[in-house]
């Protein structure tokens, strides 16, 4: 029986004696019917994947096809070289690395859904920035991957992840909620400060609309990477201080799915209110698509 719940895996993980990535691998091997090694052998598939995305990202400055994207990644590293930022080079980098895989897509190269494509910079930035700068071995990234896509696996048992459904929340939120995961994985956490900082980092992003200027994932998509993958840090720092999430995170996740369901059409994907009513992405619209 698959977990449907986060209070139901907190249980299985204190009974077991287990982490949160023990739990998804084995979940995987009743999946797919293979062996604990070939689950991590495919979650090290993606993780190299990830990395290459981002380091294709990172060299390409192709534009898009409205000329507003596809050079901001660049925009950063060089500014970072004449200037360090304010919060150091791990900052640098997640900042970097979001923007470089959502630029990758946006090319059409090749990403990894996480657990969305619009939102497929946010837990790689996290994972790989963290790990390059912190020493993190791999087999703790492999880790760190398999907590997120649990985090992932139980939220969209409740609710698409899809901005069509319940907005932005349902995408870059919930990538956010992975990403923190993965992190205090990563970095020595115990289950409950997972949990916790899945929790602090969802909470606090509910009712992000899905307002995509002309249609296309690229304003305001791209640069919401960059701002949720440094939002997953911050709730995994609080976490890993002790800090709790006073609202449970399944009680979380079906607030998600209320806010979602309350939302007006117009802010979920149809590019019909929010910032894609702009008069700014009106001009774009009408140069695009020749649309009056």
């Amino acid at each position: 029986m698959p977990i449907l719940s986060f209070l139901e895996l907190e249980k299985r993980c204190k009974e077991e004696n287990k982490s949160i990535y023990e739990i998804a691998q084995e979940e995987e091997t009743c999946l797919l019917d293979e062996t604990v090694d070939v689950i991590r052998l495919k979650t090290l598939e993606n993780l190299l994947a990830m990395k290459e995305a981002v380091k294709n990202g990172l060299k390409s400055q192709e534009k898009a096809i409205s000329e507003w994207c596809g050079d901001d990644c660049i925009k950063l590293v060089e500014r970072y070289k004449k200037r360090p930022a304010l919060f150091g080079r791990t900052f640098e980098k997640i900042t970097e690395y979001a923007l470089a895989t959502a630029e990758e897509n946006l090319r059409m190269g090749r990403i990894v859904a996480c657990p969305t494509a619009g939102s497929c910079g946010i837990v790689p930035s996290v994972i790989i920035a963290s790990a390059e700068e912190e020493k993190i071995s791999e087999s703790s990234q492999i880790n760190g991957l398999l907590t997120a896509g649990m985090i992932g696996l139980i939220v969209s048992n409740k609710v698409q992840l899809a901005g069509a459904v319940a907005g932005c929340q349902a995408e870059c939120g919930v990538a956010s909620a992975m990403a923190a995961a993965a992190l205090t994985e990563m970095r020595g956490g115990s289950v409950k400060e997972v949990l916790h900082s899945a929790a602090l980092a969802l909470k606090n992003i509910l009712g992000l609309t899905c307002d995509p200027v002309c249609g296309l994932v690229e304003v305001p998509c791209i640069k919401r990477n960059a701002f949720l993958a440094v939002h997953a840090v911050t709730a995994s720092e609080l976490a890993l201080s002790g800090v709790e999430s006073k609202i449970p995170l399944d009680e979380i996740v079906d607030t998600l799915k209320i806010t979602g369901q309350l939302m007006s059409p117009l802010l979920k994907e149809t590019a019909q209110g929010g910032l894609a009513k702009t008069p700014t992405a009106l001009r774009l619209e009408k140069k695009l698509f020749n649309k009056d």
